[in-house]
C-alpha cells in the first residue's frame, strides 16, 4: 500500500455525499489511528466524555493490528464508503 493510496482514501471519507452511522465512522476514525500512529496511546476520557470515550474504545480494540493491516483495511473501508454514500 502506498501512502497516496491512503490518502485518496482519507480524501474519500471527508467528501462523502452523505453521514455514515455512528459504527462506521467509529470504525474509520480507529483505522486512521491505527494506520497513522499505531496502538492507542492516551488515556481513557473519563465517564462523562461520551463521544471521546467511544473513539478511545474503537481505537484501542484495533491493539496490536499492524499499521500495514490498518492502512489496508482503511483503504478497503473508504472505497466501501464511498460506494454506498457517493463522494462530492
Amino acid at each position: 500500500m502506498t501512502d497516496s493510496q491512503f490518502n485518496k482514501a482519507a480524501e474519500l471519507v471527508k467528501n462523502l455525499k452523505s453521514r455514515p452511522t455512528d459504527q462506521e465512522l467509529l470504525e474509520v476514525y480507529a483505522l486512521f489511528k491505527q494506520a497513522t500512529i499505531g496502538d492507542c496511546n492516551t488515556p481513557k476520557p473519563g465517564m462523562f466524555d461520551l463521544k471521546g470515550k467511544a473513539k478511545w474504545e474503537a481505537w484501542n480494540n484495533m491493539k496490536g493490528t499492524s499499521k500495514e493491516d490498518a492502512t489496508q483495511k482503511y483503504i478497503a473501508l473508504a472505497n466501501q464508503l464511498a460506494q454506498k454514500y457517493g463522494c462530492n
